[in-house]
């Protein structure tokens, strides 16, 4: 506490980033040294599943973010998409600037991805499904396996490839044994590589034919692996959800799908095969927008926006 009030006091801007415990704290002391406040806005937060006290502590987290957010100057958000459809932010448009997440461009040589293939083990002529990121009740894993058989009926060497935490989630070990139930009968036809290396991972996405994107809820409020998918010119099928679907909506990269439907997603993954390469065009504009000194300098005009206003 002593620390935060003498980094508020000395700040021309509070920038808190949230769901956040603690930053009920913070904006009291930024009230209290008058200073203007920028909310970062990730996602609301849900919880599937948990105890009381679980519950408990989201509930009064949540009422804690609505407090802050009423109380800022203004919010960030990956979209203004994601915005209207929250129940805390939809009641704070006229403060909601839409800015993205930034991410490493850069494209992969095609020798890396031939290594990254050699590597794990993936052949050039196996379709590969990726997956990215934790394995997690709101990630929707299951409805994927559900979809993988009438994939392979149409493509036998498709696959799917999965980066990222899998045994490790802490409070996820019913999810993952429900997963994994799903996924036993298929063998390496389903394979999870753990975690990667910064580069592999570059290489990870490079080597997918589709990146499936299967969340269920709105703790997801955009999926910036999509824009690290299509940096390497990987076609995206993403969950129907507000923020989630933008990326496929603004690009054409990939299909959107109704959430917890194998059949939509069996399709849509077939349909991106059957594309081939004329699926991975991807408009250089739209990503320029996510490179790190673009956000960067909205940041610095929002800051200069509030304590010019100040």
């Amino acid at each position: 506490y002593k620390i935060a009030r003498k980094w508020i006091e000395w700040a021309d801007v509070v920038n808190l980033h949230l769901p956040q415990f603690e930053s009920i704290l913070l904006i009291q002391l930024a009230n209290k040294f008058r200073k203007p406040v920028l909310v970062t806005y990730h996602c609301d937060l849900i919880v599937s599943g948990g105890g009381v006290l679980d519950l408990l502590a989201v509930k009064v987290t949540n009422k804690i973010g609505e407090k802050v957010v009423e109380n800022a100057s203004l919010i960030v958000q990956n979209s203004l998409d994601y915005a209207e459809h929250s129940p805390v932010l939809s009641r704070f448009l006229e403060k909601v600037i839409e800015v993205p997440t930034p991410v490493k461009m850069s494209t992969t040589p095609v020798e890396k991805v031939d290594a990254f293939r050699q590597k794990f083990g993936i052949k050039k002529d196996e379709k590969v499904i990726g997956l990215a990121g934790r394995v997690a009740a709101e990630k929707g894993y299951e409805y994927l396996a559900m979809a993988l058989p009438a994939i392979l009926e149409v493509y036998p060497k498709a696959r799917v490839v999965h980066a990222g935490a899998w045994k490790s989630v802490v409070g996820e070990q019913g999810y993952q044994a429900q997963v994994e139930g799903y996924i036993q009968p298929f063998g390496q036809k389903w394979t999870s590589l753990g975690y990667l290396s910064d580069e592999d991972f570059e290489s990870f996405f490079a080597a997918c034919d589709v990146l499936m994107f299967s969340s269920l809820n709105a703790t997801e409020s955009y999926g910036i692996v999509q824009i690290e998918a299509m940096t390497q010119g990987t076609p995206v099928v993403a969950a129907d959800l507000p923020g989630v679907r933008q990326p496929v909506l603004q690009t054409g990269l990939g299909k959107i799908v109704p959430i917890k439907n194998p059949i939509a997603i069996s399709e849509a993954v077939v349909e991106i095969f059957n594309k081939g390469q004329t699926a991975r065009f991807v408009p250089a504009d739209f990503l320029e927008k996510f490179k790190q000194p673009a956000v960067a300098r909205y940041y610095e005009e929002l800051f200069a926006l509030l304590v010019n206003d100040d």
